[in-house]
């Protein structure tokens, strides 16, 4: 599941026009790294991993879409925050991982 919605995301983020070379690379990359974390923190907690995922492909999506929703994007980026707030200890990588994301999807809306 958390694979299908990592592809779900990738081809959101490659079928986005509004996204420079620069920065479509960059979060191909960054999720890259995210499936990596992603799949082995299913391993030991499966709602939080699909958590973070739902949070992520949400946040895409908003991040994308045109035209876009200013306050929307906020919501759905907080709500990705927030669902790795309590593995920041358990799982640092991950959260900064995840906050990577969310800084850069966050810039496509400048």
């Amino acid at each position: 599941m958390i694979e299908d919605t990592i592809a779900k995301i990738e081809a959101r983020i490659h079928a986005a026009d509004s996204i420079s070379p620069e920065r479509r690379k960059e979060l191909l990359e960054l999720l890259g790294r995210l499936k990596s974390e992603m799949v082995e923190l299913a391993k030991t907690d499966s709602d939080q991993a699909q958590s973070i995922a739902g949070f992520a492909d949400v946040s895409t999506h908003e991040a994308t879409r045109s035209p876009q929703n200013p306050e929307l994007l906020k919501l759905s980026l907080d709500g990705l925050s927030s669902s790795v707030g309590e593995l920041e200890k358990s799982h640092n990588k991950l959260t900064q991982l995840v906050n990577a994301i969310s800084t850069a999807l966050s810039n496509l809306g400048i």
